[in-house]
Parts: C-alpha cells; structure tokens; sequence
C-alpha cells in the first residue's frame, strides 16, 4: 500500500470541479493503483473546509460550513481516503524542515513544512501543485509529486 499525502491546493482541485487544477488532480487521483491511500490530516481537513466556505476562494461557489462538511464526508466514505491523526514524533521533523527558513519572516513556510513533516513522518508522498513546495520537499530527500 501507498500513502500519499495531498496538499491543500490538491484536495480543492479535487473537491471542486471548477477549480483550474481539477482536471490534473483527477487524472492524477485515477491514475493511483487501487491498494494506493489517500491521507487526510487535522490540517488538510480543517484547511480544506475553511476553503471550501471562503466567498474570496470559491467565488458564488462558497459553500455553508453543512456543505463543506458534506464534502468531507463524502471523501471518507472513498475506501481510498482516510484520516490519520497527528504522528506522536512531528514536531522533530517539523523543526528540522523548517531550519532553511530560521532566518526568514515567513508565514507560508510554516504551513508547507507542517506537511512536509506529516508526509516525512506518515511515511506518505506529498502531493501538490505548489511548486515551492514540491522543491523543498524534493530538496530534504522526501518524495513529491507535482500532479500536473
């Protein structure tokens, strides 16, 4: 079994049938053997909702908190998709992936190395159409995968 590990931009693409990287996310997503995992954390989820609700995101898509829930929901019922919690050993690994930044202001690299350590530490590829973080994922020795 592969886990693997989606970015938040990957799980909006694959949420929303609008959003320019859907089509990617999905040839991607059905490309995938069929003992291959799809990983949800605290933070995807929690990400995936605010986003899934944010009128500036989704435009007259938005939906209610009910709706975003649904959609979650509807992901776990996917025999592919799980929820794993936070791994007991992250915040090592976080603070190791964020050393490139120590001298750094910068509030989008806290997020990127949060996922990067979860993927690190759940043994998972990450998943992203961010390119930025698809690098320094590649650039610490772990494996990436830009779906595009």
């Amino acid at each position: 079994m592969t886990l693997f590990f989606p970015d938040l931009n990957v799980w909006l693409a694959l949420s929303d049938s609008g959003h320019v990287h859907s089509r990617d996310a999905w040839s991607w997503l059905k490309s995938l053997p069929g003992d291959s995992r799809l990983v949800f954390s605290r933070y995807t989820q929690i990400g995936l909702l605010r986003l899934l609700v944010t009128p500036s995101i989704m435009g007259s898509a938005a939906l209610t908190v009910g709706g975003a829930w649904k959609v979650y929901d509807r992901w776990l019922e996917d025999p592919q998709v799980e929820f794993y919690p936070e791994p007991r050993d992250v915040e090592p690994s976080l603070r190791r992936s964020t050393v490139a930044f120590a001298s750094q202001k910068a509030p989008k690299a806290i997020g990127d190395c949060w996922l990067l350590a979860c993927a690190r530490e759940l043994n998972a590829a990450l998943v992203t159409f961010d390119r930025a973080l698809h690098d320094l994922s590649r650039k610490q020795g772990h494996t990436a995968i830009l779906p595009a």
